[in-house]
């Protein structure tokens, strides 16, 4: 899909629609809409914002991937269901796997611990 590949390539311009409370108002709003296990890799990424010691470039990554999951207007919009979340979900996999070495048993945590706040569980595997 050429507007995805567009999108993965100019990440970094998403991040100027990333803002704090926006991203929970979003959490909460898809939480019941995709998996768990997205909603997690979505934590993580989060956590890894918070984290000392990751890049300037990568928190850049990062934000643009959850920049772009809170513009509701993006390549497949959201209300478009069930396909609405696809380009945001394969947008946050990317991510994640592109910062995956930075992701510590910590953020981990932080993550699961977030997950079972808003009622969800996740266990799995660590992602690194």
């Amino acid at each position: 899909m050429k507007g995805l590949s567009n999108i993965l390539e100019n990440l970094n311009k998403y991040s100027r629609y990333f803002n704090e409370s926006e991203f929970w108002k979003k959490i909460e709003s898809v939480a019941a809409k995709t998996s768990t296990r997205i909603i997690y890799y979505i934590l993580l990424l989060f956590y890894t914002l918070k984290a000392p010691g990751v890049s300037i470039k990568k928190k850049a990554l990062i934000c643009g991937a959850l920049g772009y999951l809170i513009l509701p207007t993006d390549l497949i919009p959201d209300m478009l269901v069930p396909v609405g979340y696809t380009d945001d979900i394969a947008v946050i996999i990317y991510t994640v796997g592109l910062i995956k070495n930075e992701i510590t048993p910590d953020i981990e945590n932080k993550a699961r611990e977030k997950l079972s706040r808003l009622g969800l569980y996740y266990y799995n595997e660590a992602v690194r």
